[in-house]
């Protein structure tokens, strides 16, 4: 989507005014970036034997530098699975549900596969294991008006509800790589319409590895069709933003290769470590 299109949805979504603002702020960025495309970076997905999209914003220039592979993906709407853990942090948080990234959250005391989400959770441990029940609560808790009245401030996606639960997995919300690289911008700046700590903790939360000079901050997600990696490396000249979705026909077999198809990606931009 061009940055006008972005802005034009942003206002025609009938938005309070500051998502409006928001809106047209990421729209007047995507259009200083117009996406080159990387043929190269076909390679990094005919070696791990997948099909999908990547895009990346890299703001290490000015104006930022937006590349991307398979465009056409780029712009197709899927399920954001346990992406969707990014902003429902930050409805939490801002509902009061909790108060920081260390509060307890208690287990139900129900086994489920994964033995990692068999256990009480803090935000960091269900970023980190992806651990569908906490959300699950928060999304009880919330209710169906509040989590589409918070889709619709921040502009997620096609901000839809409905469907079969948990809505962002089974259910009808879908977002596409190019939107999930504006909310991460907007993150990353802290430009969303929520208190400024609570971005910064999760910020914090979603760091997942670092050298001297650069942080990676990222979350995977899996739908059970799609699998993605989305985040952003930190580095002291500018943040390198990165939306990546693939299929999974070999289902848990495919998962491996949403990051090392990011890493190969990001390495051809010396944006990460070849650590």
């Amino acid at each position: 989507m061009s940055g006008a299109g972005l802005a034009g949805q942003c206002v025609r979504s009938g938005l309070r005014w500051l998502s409006v603002l928001l809106c047209g702020a990421w729209g007047a960025l995507a259009l200083a970036a117009e996406a080159e495309l990387r043929p190269d970076w076909a390679a990094c997905f005919a070696t791990a034997e997948a099909q999908g999209t990547v895009v990346v914003e890299d703001a290490r220039s000015v104006p930022p530098r937006r590349l991307v592979h398979a465009p056409e993906r780029a712009r197709q709407a899927f399920s954001p699975a346990s992406t969707f853990k990014i902003p429902h942090s930050l409805f939490a948080l801002d509902a009061g549900l909790l108060r920081d990234e260390f509060e307890v959250i208690p287990w139900d005391r129900r086994e489920r596969p994964i033995a990692a989400w068999n256990r009480d959770q803090d935000l960091r441990s269900a970023l980190r294991e992806s651990t569908v029940w906490v959300y699950e609560r928060f999304a009880e808790q919330l209710g169906e008006a509040r989590e589409a009245a918070y889709l619709q401030r921040i502009g997620y996606g096609n901000q839809r509800t409905d469907g079969a639960a948990p809505f962002w997995i089974e259910g009808e919300l879908a977002i596409s790589a190019e939107q999930q690289i504006d909310f991460l911008r907007a993150l990353q700046r802290e430009q969303l319409p929520f208190r400024g700590e609570h971005q910064r903790l999760l910020k914090a939360a979603l760091r997942n590895a670092a050298g001297p000079d650069w942080s990676l901050h990222a979350k995977t997600g899996w739908s059970g069709r799609i699998g993605w990696w989305v985040g952003w490396v930190e580095w002291p000249q500018g943040p390198v933003f990165f939306a990546l979705n693939i299929d999974t026909p070999g289902r848990l077999n495919d998962l491996p290769k949403r990051q090392a198809i990011g890493r190969c990606v990001l390495r051809s931009l010396q944006a990460l470590s070849p650590e």
